[in-house]
């Protein structure tokens, strides 16, 4: 099906793939098990220092940390990376402690929709693997980070890279029966057993609803990106599951 949004660039449409996505793998540390705290000279002293054991940039002094993947069946390589963290150092000494590790490894910042605040941070990047995204907040004495890189070749071979200026929304069913989902004006059902099916969307703000038989309707809204792909998944017992930010 080809349809064509009001102001779209690039036309709007669904495409059948076996996507084979995996889900979610999370890799949690908390501060409330011994084993999982730093050493208490790394938590107090006062410079930051990278911890080796991170999978993406981080400090050894941190009171919480996660890191996110979100993987492709078949694929070693994840889409996308996520790491949470909560620092206990001011800002600046953080946003200072980022550029220098990101720019050991050969992130650029592409400065496209820079702030840089006294309590707020948001820059872009352009990694190795794909862009990326550093946010920082200043939250009750410490500073919260949020590290995503994005891995474009993975995108590509999982056949979920948005067309350039646009975003994905990628629909799975693995119901026993059938899914529709409803969304910006375009109905799409998915049998029991078939492959996903993906729509390229101009960034925005989109309704949907997601309608599956014996269960009552689920609404939700999605704000997608420029460069983003989400999933919208039924699960087994025929419930939507929250949106998952593939790419």
């Amino acid at each position: 099906m080809r349809t064509v949004r009001t102001g779209a660039r690039t036309p709007a449409r669904w495409r059948a793939f076996a996507c084979g996505l995996a889900f979610l793998g999370i890799c949690m540390f908390a501060a409330s098990s011994s084993a999982l705290v730093p050493h208490l000279s790394a938590l107090f002293s006062g410079e930051l220092t990278p911890d080796p054991e991170a999978k993406l940039p981080a400090p050894t002094r941190f009171s919480y940390r996660g890191t996110h993947t979100t993987v492709v069946s078949g694929i070693e390589a994840p889409l996308r990376t996520r790491l949470e963290a909560t620092v206990p150092a001011d800002l600046g000494d953080v946003l200072a402690f980022y550029r220098t590790e990101l720019g050991k490894l050969g992130w650029q910042e592409t400065h496209d929709g820079a702030v840089i605040a006294a309590d707020r941070v948001q820059l872009t990047f352009a990694s190795p693997l794909g862009p990326a995204l550093l946010e920082l907040n200043r939250k009750d004495g410490s500073t919260a980070v949020e590290l995503v890189q994005k891995n474009a070749e993975t995108a590509t071979k999982a056949n979920v890279m948005p067309e350039p200026g646009q975003a994905k929304v990628v629909f799975s069913n693995i119901a026993e029966t059938d899914a529709v989902l409803t969304i910006d004006a375009r109905t799409v059902t998915r049998a029991r057993g078939t492959n996903a099916v993906a729509l390229d969307l101009p960034p925005g703000k989109y309704p949907y609803e997601v309608t599956v038989p014996g269960h009552p309707a689920q609404a939700n809204t999605l704000v997608i990106a420029a460069g983003d792909t989400w999933e919208l998944t039924v699960g087994r017992d025929g419930d939507a599951w929250s949106p998952l930010h593939l790419y």
